[in-house]
């Protein structure tokens, strides 16, 4: 059992300042047994005390009994509904626990941790402007709360105002120059805008502070002019050696020490790194092949050439969204970066809106097998259509910043949603970003991404989710004919003119010459590819994947015909 179980501060005002200087120094579940213990010392009744207990324990299922049974006799009791509030929001059940959040708010107001609990569970549902809302409202009360402070540039970065984060973790950090994680969150910032030296300087410092933090020099790492000298390598290699290191850091120095060797021409070691990397991260997802390969054959069943022919004219007709779909690391960002130059579009980041719709859309399901999307779409009436179209259009706004008529949204994974789009934004752009497989493939394989895309962390996973992304972009070239514009990357990297001025026809766009000099765009990037985007196209990437082909036979064998077709028609 934890030490915060039987020794530490003597009242609530003091765990929750353990608690915050837990999460800010990133032992998150020291931090949710601290606050465990504010919520234990300030109640009286013994059957919530129990109830603190068990939620300290993480003893869910009887933390939740017995706060259930005190809420039968006293349903207005702010304690207990703030107990069961948290219960919630550990096993996931983020809409329950802020529904409980705003009603204990509105028993008392100024419930200790409720405010700031209510913001972080609207941040892990992806509403930045609300978690804005409450994170200004907490520190209208503590205007130098680090944690609250930390909130607010999280939920910045959300909406796209990475100046104001920027200096928002700078001001943290002039007050707590010793918080690794904050530095690591600052130098995150820092590469987003543009400025690389800052953030390598920020990203150090945090492996200064904490020599095990693996985020941070998986960081370094990514930024591609980083090359480590042995001494580093070493640390890194001492660091994992550790038996007690976090297993976050584990993977995440497995990724870096996977770039370190790759940079120095050790493609072996560089791939057995990568390997051991991914196995760990796959290990912690519920990735499952089988259910990308259902919701392609679904999609492909329901969306006929009839099928949409009986729908045309529905759906919102503003022609503003310019999708950019495929798999990660196939030239997105670059194709972004392209349109972004042009004066009438502008970039913004990998929208999550789109997904978040078919979630819905497909109801209360823990397996894409079990939804109701995207069969549910057959049902939806004209209107429906043009108001989820509508509903896109008003989670976006919030990204858009510079008042031009267009504007991208690069997630990736709306290829699976290519019917959705066309029902309900007909008018929308939509460009498909395709690389070789085994290039592609392999430069996610050694990507460890921040959030989603669990399908990379295995070669067959990869493969297999490349041939069905294919199959149903196919799907659509032949229900759709012209509707997807498609950029092969090897082509726009030999001759970027060409096909510059085919992605902008496509578009509806006249040719601008500033999309040719992409790289003099200074707009901030969030991907993984934000040093290459400011540079001239570099053909030698293309090609780099054959340094490892030796090890990629599992992702051959789950690519199957896909491999020998490479291109895929039509353009």
């Amino acid at each position: 059992m934890s030490e915060t179980r039987d020794a530490g501060p003597a009242d609530a005002a003091g765990w929750a300042a353990l608690g915050d200087r837990l999460r800010l120094a990133g032992d998150l579940a020291g931090a949710d047994r601290a606050y465990a213990r504010q919520l234990r010392a300030g109640v009286a009744d013994p059957e919530l005390v129990e109830a603190a207990d068990a939620l300290h324990d993480n003893r869910l299922a009887d933390a939740q009994r017995l706060v259930g049974g005190v809420l039968q006799r006293r349903p207005a009791d702010a304690a207990a509904v703030r107990i069961l509030a948290e219960v919630a929001a550990r096993i996931g059940r983020l809409p329950d626990a802020e529904r409980l959040l705003r009603r204990c708010l509105e028993l008392s107001p100024r419930f200790p941790g409720a405010r700031y609990a209510l913001a972080l569970v609207l941040h892990r549902q992806n509403r930045p402007q609300e978690t804005l809302r409450e994170a200004e409202a907490l520190l209208r009360e503590a205007p130098a709360h680090p944690i609250y402070r930390h909130l607010k540039a999280a939920a910045l970065v959300r909406v796209g105002d990475y100046d104001r984060a920027a200096a928002t973790y700078a001001a943290v950090l002039a007050d707590h120059p010793d918080q690794p994680l904050s530095w690591m969150s600052y130098g995150h910032v820092l590469r987003i805008l543009g400025r690389q030296p800052d953030a390598v300087a920020a990203y150090r410092r945090g492996v200064e502070l904490q020599p095990g933090l693996g985020e941070a020099w998986w960081s370094l790492a990514n930024l591609k002019t980083v090359r480590f000298d042995e001494a580093e390598v070493a640390v890194m290699e001492a660091e994992l050696a550790r038996s007690d290191l976090d297993e976050d850091d584990r993977f995440h120095l497995c990724f870096a020490l996977g770039k370190a060797h790759e940079d120095a021409g050790r493609y072996g070691p560089a791939f057995a790194r990568y390997q051991e990397g991914n196995a760990l991260r796959r290990a912690r997802l519920g990735y499952d092949a089988a259910e990308t390969t259902q919701h392609m054959r679904r999609c492909k069943a329901l969306m006929s050439a009839g099928f949409f022919a009986a729908r045309e004219g529905q759906g919102c007709a503003a022609p503003d969204p310019i999708f950019i779909v495929g798999l990660p690391r196939a030239g997105s960002t670059l194709i972004e970066q392209i349109l972004s130059s042009h004066s009438q579009v502008e970039g913004t980041q990998e929208l999550p809106d789109l997904p978040a719709l078919a979630l819905r859309l497909g109801g209360r399901a823990r397996r894409a097998s079990e939804s109701a999307y995207p069969d549910v779409l057959a049902a939806l009436s004209a209107a429906e259509l043009a108001a989820l179209g509508e509903e896109y259009l008003g989670r976006a706004k919030v990204h858009r910043k510079l008042g031009r008529p267009f504007f991208i949204d690069k997630n990736p994974t709306n290829w699976a949603h290519v019917g959705l789009i066309q029902l309900a934004l007909p008018n929308a752009r939509i460009i498909d970003a395709r690389r070789h497989p085994l290039g592609c493939g392999f430069s996610a394989f050694k990507q460890h991404f921040a959030e989603g895309q669990e399908f990379s962390y295995s070669l067959a996973d990869i493969g297999r989710y490349y041939a069905d992304y294919v199959e149903l972009m196919a799907h659509f070239d032949a229900v759709l004919p012209g509707r997807v514009h498609r950029v092969i990357y090897e082509e726009m990297v030999v001759n970027p003119e060409a096909q510059v001025r085919a992605l902008l026809d496509h578009c509806g766009l006249p040719f601008e010459a500033a999309c040719l000099r992409f790289y003099e765009n200074d707009r901030a990037v969030r991907t993984a590819s934000s040093e290459q985007v400011r540079q001239p196209i570099y053909t030698g990437a293309a090609e780099h994947w054959r340094h490892f082909e030796p090890w990629l036979e599992p992702l051959k064998a789950a690519l199957g015909p896909v491999l020998e077709t490479y291109p895929q028609a039509p353009r």
